[in-house]
């Protein structure tokens, strides 16, 4: 019998109680009708994709938003009971759901643990209840203290916090504060993400020219903080959360040992994923594809199961596959295998990339380290301009 190739799948839920004010994922509000009309479309999907992928066994789970903790938790228990149903998960598969505060209750952490979930990614961003509103952000730091009392307490152990820097008004002090805050709880995991001001979103109404003015109520908004202070941030992060125990081991996410988030590190070393659900994105086969993100469209799932749902298909050349191995790979802080890139295209990394490499080793923003390649830190702190060298 052959062995089943590994499969990772997201699962996208997009609603949430209130759009922050700097977010441009797929989300909305939405009322209860609406958000069953969209289970029963997602649970026909997954439904419908079984027999495409017999000959995988699912590795890790990611039910994201949008706020999945919004859902009933027999909503959500729907959604995990269609997956074990239809798909081959693996017994030590990881399955991490999406929690905002405020939306978290007891009953709701007994369901997702009943239902197998074994990791929470709670939405924290700031430990200052200042910086919160600014963000739009619907709880307090208080909120978040009983969120995570509750997941504690119904036997969570393997919980992320996320956080963001770089926000209106925040300085080097107040973002070191929530840092030793979230720190001192003692998460497994903590992803520190630096604010991207985003098109379509109300921030790029008041930040996009840089200047924080808000014309629609002619006041000024605290600004942004400069480069430098960004900069003092992002390496104070890991200073500080090396202090408690936690290793940088991707641009933006730390962990105690062991703890890695498995789903994410599948994404950078370009594992094969399936993403259900509305807007959904997808890796199969050296093929990327997403679902609508026409709601309508989607909900008619369920009425007409041969709805294709699919766009944008674009299978990926040999070049694309090679671009991704190494800005993706890059990403962590081990960086990529030199024997890896060989296996996989049949070609020594510096056939193809030695002017590239030469350049960037003189500029000493990446480094050979054993078998490896990987960004100095001069290189993380310019990651993007290192990545964009590796482009066709």
């Amino acid at each position: 019998m052959c062995e089943k190739k590994e499969l990772e799948l997201y699962v996208h839920i997009p609603f949430c109680v209130r759009k922050c004010a700097y977010c441009d994922f797929l989300s909305a509000p939405a009322d209860t009708q609406e958000r069953t009309l969209y289970i029963d479309a997602l649970t026909e999907e997954i439904r419908a994709r079984k027999n495409d992928f017999n000959a995988y066994r699912v590795s890790t789970i990611f039910l994201g938003g949008g706020t999945p903790s919004i859902l009933e938790g027999d909503d959500s228990a729907r959604i995990f009971r269609a997956l074990q149903e239809n798909f081959d998960i693996s017994d030590d598969a990881e399955i991490t759901m999406e929690v905002n505060p405020g939306t978290v209750t007891e009953e709701k952490a007994a369901s997702w643990r009943k239902s197998g979930v074994n990791r929470l990614s709670i939405g924290l961003q700031s430990a200052d209840d200042r910086e919160l509103k600014m963000l739009g952000r619907i709880h307090t730091y208080r909120e978040f203290l009983d969120t995570w009392k509750i997941v504690r307490e119904a036997g969570f152990e393997n919980v992320n916090v996320d956080l963001i820097s770089a926000t209106p008004g925040q300085n080097l002090r107040s973002w070191s504060e929530t840092l030793r805050k979230a720190a001192d709880l003692g998460p497994e995991h903590i992803s520190a993400y630096s604010l991207i001001i985003e098109e379509g979103t109300p921030f790029y109404e008041r930040y996009g020219d840089g200047s924080g003015e808000d014309e629609n109520k002619g006041n000024h908004l605290p600004p942004l903080p400069d480069e430098d202070t960004e900069r003092e941030m992002y390496k104070a992060t890991e200073k500080i959360l090396a202090e408690y125990g936690y290793h940088r081991y991707e641009i933006s996410n730390y962990s105690k040992t062991g703890y890695e988030c498995r789903h994410n590190l599948g994404y950078w070393e370009r594992k094969e994923y399936l993403g259900l659900g509305l807007g959904a994105s997808s890796l199969i086969s050296e093929c990327r594809f997403h679902n609508t993100a026409d709601m309508g469209k989607y909900l008619r799932l369920y009425e007409n199961a041969g709805t294709d749902i699919c766009e944008d298909i674009e299978h990926l050349s040999v070049e694309d596959q090679m671009e991704e191995f190494m800005f993706l790979g890059l990403r962590k802080t081990v960086g990529i295998s030199v024997d890896d890139f060989r296996k996989a295209f049949g070609k020594e990394i510096r056939e193809v990339y030695g002017e590239q490499m030469r350049k960037l080793e003189e500029q000493r923003l990446i480094e050979y380290s054993g078998n490896r390649v990987r960004l100095t830190e001069r290189g993380t702190d310019i990651s993007n301009y290192v990545f964009s060298e590796f482009m066709f």
